[in-house]
């Protein structure tokens, strides 16, 4: 494992993003870099911008090398279960992917009540809320409890600077967002895809808590798993050992994702609203870290760290 102060050592050259004006226009996400390629093709290249609360909060190094190569990890497990739009991977941060058309909306599967982002279910529920995402909740639920069966919560996906939007299922193919064949087939995925990434995170020790999935459709009509699987930023894991005798104790679970920033945050009285505070080094160190060790618990390989700076590296690697 990487010590803090290297880390900390690297966080002035953690990848901000790469132009390569030699592929064309690039378009940027939240994290991720984009080029069109011809024949329906598209470079994908993940920074080590963090985010959170829909907006990026800073830089952590390593971290887009773990969502990258993690994801690729994913995809080619669970391509039995539903295709994806992995093609190659020429460099740790850059994904060479088929083009698809997203589809807009987000679909969130959870097997835990938790969370403290204006979204999560315990936040709602806390307030009083029983009816939530069109499920019907009872009295009586503690924070981080199991629920009976996973549940899709799906969200639409808010323009820049915007929120996500709470939908049920229903509301799925009732505004038109999807047509009713295309929502079942891709709630049948993502619930069958979230059964797979429990088995093997429970064989790793870890609880694969809710996830993020994002579909889209190929010139070919494919409906395919796009953007990345069962990673730190699109997924929560807690540490199966100690979980349930932090939850009797009434303390957090042991983490390995985006949950740290989340909860540090709401230590300060952020939640999302207005201007978030800056990270301290120090918790941008132990992020990095947390990343790099759910990375090597999930594939049981250690991580080899790329060097930085990242952009030169990323150039040579990409030969299209």
């Amino acid at each position: 494992m990487l010590d803090v102060h290297t880390i900390k050592a690297l966080i002035p050259q953690a990848l901000d993003g790469v132009d390569l004006p030699g592929l064309g226009d690039k378009r940027s996400g939240k994290v991720r870099d984009y080029y069109a390629l011809p024949e329906g093709r598209r470079v994908l290249i993940t920074t080590d911008r963090l985010s959170a609360f829909d907006r990026v909060l800073g830089l952590v190094p390593y971290k887009g090398q773990v969502l990258n190569q993690l994801s690729a990890f994913w995809f080619e497990r669970t391509g039995h279960i539903a295709a994806n739009h992995l093609l190659s991977v020429p460099d740790p941060n850059v994904m060479v992917v088929c083009e698809c058309e997203p589809f807009p909306v987000e679909v969130i599967v959870r097997g835990y009540i938790t969370g403290v982002t204006k979204t999560a279910l315990w936040y709602r529920y806390s307030l009083g809320e029983r009816e939530i995402y069109g499920y019907r909740f009872p009295d009586g639920l503690r924070k981080n409890d199991p629920l009976p069966e996973p549940i899709i919560t799906p969200t639409t996906k808010g323009r820049a600077g915007e929120h996500d939007e709470r939908i049920t299922c229903a509301e799925v193919v009732e505004r038109g967002l999807l047509d009713a064949d295309t929502w079942e087939q891709v709630s049948q995925a993502a619930l069958a895809l979230f059964r797979c990434g429990q088995e093997l995170a429970q064989q790793a020790g870890l609880i694969l808590v809710d996830t993020k999935y994002e579909f889209g459709r190929a010139s070919d009509g494919r409906v395919m798993l796009i953007d990345e699987l069962h990673t730190p930023d699109s997924s929560r894991f807690w540490v199966a050992e100690t979980y349930q005798d932090r939850r009797a104790a009434g303390q957090e679970p042991e983490n390995f994702d985006k949950e740290f920033i989340r909860l540090w945050y709401a230590e300060q009285g952020y939640r999302g609203d207005g201007e978030p505070p800056p990270m301290p080094d120090e918790l941008v160190a132990q992020v990095s870290q947390r990343y790099i060790a759910c990375y090597e618990r999930l594939t049981g390989k250690t991580f080899e760290p790329a060097p930085y700076p990242a952009r030169p590296r990323i150039a040579a690697n990409i030969d299209i």
